[in-house]
C-alpha cells in the first residue's frame, strides 16, 4: 500500500491532492520510466545503479531528463522522513508530458516526477512458477528498458496466479528463458550460477548486477549464458531476485520440484547480499557525516 505523502514534481502533498491530468500524454500511452528501490536502514540502497538505469532507459526512449540526480535523493530522503520509512519501498516515476497529439494546454512540466513510497510486499517462500511462451520480445528496441506500460507484465502475473502459481518464466521468441514478470531468474547446476544474458531481453536488473559482483567475491562462480526451460528442469536449485525480494527461493517449475528452496548456493548468496546492503548503508552513513 502507497504511503500517504507523495512528492510530486516539487513538493510533498497528502497522496489525495496529487493531480494526474488527462492531459499527460505519456501518462496515457505509458511513455515513461520508473525504478524501485529498497530502502534499507532508512536508505535507498543502490540509488546511484538505478538512477545509471533510469538516465540510459531515458536515452533510449527519447525522454527528456532535466533530473539532477543529487537533487531527486534529497527529495527522496525528505519523503522518507515524512512517511517514517526505515524498511521498505519507493518509487520513481519520471512521466513524459509534452507529446503526441492528446496533451492539455494546461501548465504542467515537460515530464513529471512523482516520488512514492510503501511498505515491503510478502512474497511466500518458496516461489512456485509456471512457464509463459513469447513473454518477451528480444528484438523489440525497447526490450530490458523499464517503463511505466506495464500491461504485458501484470496480466502475465495475473493469469498465472489465477492458476496457483506465484509468478512465470517469460520466454522470449527465441524460446530461450528471458525472466519474470518482475524479476531475474538464476538456476544453480553443481555449483555454477547461470542467469540470462540481456541479449534474452530480460531487464538489467540492480540486485542482479550486484550479485553479479559480489558472487566472485565470496568465492562463487556465476556466469551469464544463454538459458533454456530444459535448463531450469536439470537445475539444483532455483531462485529469483528483485529489489523488494533479494533472493526468492524457487521450488517449482510447470510441475518441476526441487529439493532445496532456497538451496546451499542461494543461502550464501543472499547473506552476502545482506553484506553488501550494509556495507553500503555504513558508508553512505559515513560520507553523509562528512
Amino acid at each position: 500500500m502507497i504511503h500517504r505523502q507523495v512528492f510530486h514534481n516539487d513538493r510533498i502533498v497528502p497522496i489525495e491532492q496529487v493531480r494526474l491530468s488527462p492531459g499527460q500524454a505519456g501518462l496515457m500511452s505509458g511513455w515513461g520510466l520508473f525504478t524501485t528501490l529498497r530502502i534499507f536502514q532508512g536508505e535507498a540502497f543502490a540509488y546511484e545503479r538505478h538512477w545509471r538505469r533510469l538516465e540510459k532507459d531515458a536515452g533510449r526512449t527519447r525522454l527528456p531528463f532535466p533530473f539532477d540526480p543529487a537533487q531527486v535523493r534529497r527529495h527522496l530522503s525528505e519523503l522518507l522522513s515524512a512517511n517514517q520509512v526505515m524498511e521498505g519501498t519507493a518509487r520513481i516515476y519520471m512521466i513524459y508530458n509534452r507529446v503526441g497529439f492528446w496533451q492539455s494546454d494546461e501548465p504542467m512540466p515537460q515530464v513529471d516526477l512523482i516520488l512514492c513510497t510503501a511498505g515491503l510486499p510478502a512474497h511466500p517462500e518458496p516461489a512456485r512458477l509456471c512457464i509463459a511462451e513469447h513473454g518477451r520480445h528480444a528484438a523489440s528496441p525497447l526490450a530490458g528498458v523499464k517503463v511505466t506500460s506495464w500491461l504485458n507484465n501484470v496480466w502475465h502475473l495475473t493469469e498465472a496466479q489465477k492458476q496457483g502459481w506465484s509468478e512465470v518464466v517469460l520466454l522470449n521468441e527465441r524460446g530461450e528463458v528471458a525472466e519474470c514478470t518482475s524479476a531475474n531468474i538464476f538456476s544453480v547446476k553443481d555449483g555454477k550460477i547461470t542467469t540470462p544474458p540481456l541479449s534474452s531481453g530480460c531487464l538489467e536488473g540492480v540486485t542482479r548486477s550486484v550479485l553479479l559482483e559480489i558472487a566472485p567475491r565470496s568465492g562463487m562462480l556465476m556466469i551469464e549464458k544463454t538459458l533454456m526451460p530444459e535448463d531450469l528442469y536439470a537445475a539444483d536449485e532455483v531462485f529469483i531476485t528483485s529489489t523488494n525480494r533479494s533472493l526468492l527461493g524457487v521450488s517449482e517449475i510447470a510441475g518441476q520440484k526441487y529439493v532445496a528452496a532456497p538451496g546451499p548456493v542461494a543461502q550464501k548468496l543472499e547473506r552476502a547480499f545482506d553484506a553488501t546492503m550494509r556495507e553500503y548503508v555504513a558508508q553512505r552513513t559515513a560520507s553523509v557525516r562528512t
